[in-house]
């Protein structure tokens, strides 16, 4: 068994060059995101970290995920991340609609721009959402004092926005206007939905 700080220093790398720099080993992904495992491997162990990554520790990695970032092709020969990627990819995810409400969290220090300028993909492909405030909550400590937002996603979806649902179940759209989104009641700020 693989020590949990060795599986984070692994999840890390894999979605830094899954997701967003795959040059950085010279690493080829396809147009949907996927990249051989064997050729992960050997460029991988061929740049400074992590150190002796084989077929076995990705497995663990895939395996231990509590977010569940990553997925290996059915014949085990590839692996992708399932959502977050910086780079331009076709994850092939068809169009679903959403439940009445979505989760985003965010630091209370972005809160009046997104209240301005709505919810934005900055450098990545798509606007992250959840079903639960607790992973709102959590993707929001990662920035600071957490703020959570609640946000009308069928009325989006019936006013023709269009959701995805990734493999690990993060709800993923292009961008949420700022009409659609409430500060959930939860959070520590006076304006509730």
């Amino acid at each position: 068994m693989t020590s949990p700080k060795q599986l984070n220093k692994v999840s890390k790398f894999l979605s830094f060059v899954l997701r967003h720099k795959p040059y950085a080993i010279e690493l080829d992904v396809d147009a949907n995101g996927w990249a051989n495992i064997d050729d992960l491997i050997s460029k991988a162990n061929a740049s400074s970290e992590p150190a002796n990554l084989d077929h076995a520790l990705i497995q663990e990695v895939v395996d231990t995920s509590d977010k569940k970032r990553f997925i290996i092709s059915d014949n085990g020969q590839y692996i992708r991340a399932n959502q977050g990627h910086s780079i331009n990819v076709d994850l092939q995810l068809e169009p679903v609609t959403p439940p009445e409400f979505l989760y985003h969290g965010t630091a209370t220090r972005f809160l009046d721009n997104v209240l301005k300028e709505g919810l934005k993909p900055k450098q990545r492909q798509h606007v992250h959402l959840s079903t639960d405030i607790e992973t709102a909550t959590a993707v929001g400590q990662r920035y600071g004092k957490p703020v959570i937002l609640k946000i009308k996603a069928l009325l989006m979806h019936e006013q023709g926005y269009v959701f995805y649902r990734s493999e690990n179940e993060v709800w993923l759209t292009e961008s949420v206007p700022d009409s659609y989104i409430n500060v959930n009641a939860m959070s520590d700020t006076s304006r509730a939905v």
